[in-house]
């Protein structure tokens, strides 16, 4: 696909996201790996409804700002996944209502942020991690997601939003659509004893259609605020 293709597809999520209240005003960004290494990447204060593709942001394969607007000061976030995730050639980060909402509970495990719900949560999410909170743009999430260890497509940033990984661009927004679902689903149904997909019926997922599951014993983050599979306002 032509860049010129790229930009018109950024745009084009962009606006379905927010025409869906999935990342309110200039909030959330996406980016695009092209096959240069270089990015293109939202521009920092633009509201995803209203994207320009002419100013959508290109940065070469070091980061560094070769046209359009400013880029997104999230780009420590996306660079460490792109880093880590080597299949990954598209990322989405939202504000997302019911995955943030999901991250201040206390019982979440940081390993498995959400149980296995749904078949197309497990198909498309995987295993979804929850990191401590950062301030946005702040360098130091970077060593968090590296400490993931590219285990994780779909990650739950404390108190912020979702940030997914994916093989194309439509393919991250999918997953990040199907991520925020299986929260509000969850939020839903809590305190209510819900039935969840058995072992034998995930397996079954994985072994039809290939899904990549982190073992519980390689799943942790590194980040010592999750090290003995710490759960997030027990402190």
């Amino acid at each position: 696909m032509s860049e010129a293709k790229l930009r018109e597809s950024i745009c084009r999520f962009g606006r379905s996201l927010f025409e869906r209240g999935l990342t309110p005003g200039s909030s959330g960004n996406i980016s695009l790996r092209l096959n240069d290494g270089g990015w293109l990447v939202t521009p920092t204060n633009a509201s995803l409804g209203f994207l320009d593709p002419e100013r959508i942001t290109r940065l070469d394969a070091a980061g560094r700002l070769v046209s359009g607007d400013a880029p997104t000061k999230e780009i420590p976030l996306h660079a460490a996944l792109y880093e880590t995730r080597g299949s990954a050639r598209a990322i989405v980060h939202l504000h997302s209502t019911h995955s943030v909402a999901l991250t201040m509970l206390p019982e979440i495990d940081p390993k498995a942020a959400l149980p296995p719900m749904t078949p197309y949560y497990v198909m498309r999410c995987g295993h979804t991690a929850l990191l401590p909170y950062y301030r946005p743009g702040d360098p130091a999430v970077a060593d968090a997601i590296r400490g993931l260890a590219g285990r994780y497509s779909s990650v739950l940033l404390s108190n912020h939003g979702p940030v997914v990984a994916g093989e194309t661009l439509e393919a991250a927004v999918f997953a990040t659509e199907e991520l925020e679902e299986t929260a509000r689903l969850y939020l839903l149904l809590r305190g209510l004893n819900p039935r969840y997909l058995s072992p034998e019926q995930v397996a079954d997922l994985v072994k039809v259609f290939g899904v990549e599951l982190p073992r519980r014993d390689e799943a942790g983050c590194d980040h010592p605020d999750c090290h003995g599979g710490h759960k997030h306002g027990e402190d």
